[in-house]
């Protein structure tokens, strides 16, 4: 075999949900497409490591020190959505519903994979509702059972904050996580949110 396309399919079969048959397919696509159009990718691919950074902010993807969310004028800043990854504020952004504010935590709990509180941007969180005084603070994390146990434990520090806080509508389905949700299901469950119940924090 030709080892240049070799290393390719090596390359691309190490992204995510990519096994070695579509690692082959784009493989062979790319050789089938025109020099400048795989130019073009391949400097693409080198830019996000060089041009994009992290929110100082949000700790979202961004080209500035402040994303473009958090400098918005037009936003929500009464409105804060709490999000596990980058990922999921461009699935809240593509669903066209929310016009608040984000905070990416970076994960979500998960001690027998040694991630703890100290881990994610939860510190930053707290300094910034003390900071900018939302009077919402939405927990958007998926339905899986680690971003159940943070959600949880996020609600009990946020008690003490004279705040509203809401979780998205349950019908999402379980387990998923939230770049998997279709927009409708995603905008539903945004509309749809419901207050945290005191007991339901404590428990």
């Amino acid at each position: 075999m030709v080892e240049a396309l070799e290393k390719l399919v090596e390359s691309l079969s190490r992204l995510p949900t990519i096994g070695k048959k579509s690692a082959w397919r784009l493989a062979i696509h790319l050789m089938e497409r025109p020099r400048e159009e795989v130019d073009t990718l391949a400097e693409n691919l080198k830019n996000i490591k060089t041009s994009i950074t992290i929110c100082k902010e949000c700790f979202n993807y961004s080209e500035q020190d402040i994303c473009p969310i958090c400098s918005s004028q037009s936003r929500d800043t009464g409105v804060l959505c709490i999000v596990e990854k980058p990922m999921d504020v461009f699935t809240f952004e593509n669903a066209g519903r929310y016009k608040g504010l984000y905070h990416v935590l970076g994960g979500v709990l998960s001690p027998i994979n040694g991630i703890t509180a100290e881990k994610l941007h939860i510190r930053e969180l707290l300094a910034r509702i003390d900071r900018r005084k939302p009077c919402e603070v939405i927990i958007g994390l998926g339905a899986g059972a680690d971003a159940e146990t943070t959600s949880l434990y996020l609600a009990r520090l946020l008690e003490k904050y004279d705040i509203t806080i809401t979780r998205l509508a349950r019908g999402l389905p379980a387990g998923m996580e939230l770049e998997y949700v279709d927009q409708l299901t995603l905008a539903q469950a945004l509309n749809e949110r419901t207050s945290i119940p005191y007991g339901e924090k404590t428990s």
